[in-house]
């Protein structure tokens, strides 16, 4: 049974800052995987599709959501659902985007 696990947003935060890179991880479980996305004020997205199923929750920040062929807008508070193996990517961001991002089963792991 995995050990209990408790994070702030402010650690979070400090540890991506730290580690110098758009996302880091901070929880691993084989049945989970956590990390914060941080996007600034029009960057480009370079992500490509996930193996695994992805809800991102918005904490900070204003831009679009590509899902296939549906632009979402995202604020904070926003939850979208990302199921495995789909084409998206953040674009038009207007303000900086920090996005908790929650793989299900822990990202990477349905490779093959």
């Amino acid at each position: 049974m995995p050990e209990k696990q408790a994070f702030t947003l402010a650690d979070i935060f400090a540890a991506r800052e730290q580690a110098g890179k758009l996302y880091h991880e901070f929880l691993r479980e084989p049945s989970m995987s956590v990390g914060l996305y941080q996007l600034e004020v029009g960057a480009s997205d370079p992500q490509q599709p996930h193996t695994e199923d992805e809800l991102y929750y918005i904490v900070q920040g204003r831009g679009q959501l590509q899902v296939a062929q549906e632009h979402i807008a995202v604020e904070p508070g926003s939850l979208v659902f990302v199921p495995a193996n789909m084409e998206h990517r953040f674009h038009s961001i207007t303000e900086a985007l920090s996005v908790l991002v929650f793989f299900a089963p822990a990202e990477y792991s349905q490779r093959g």
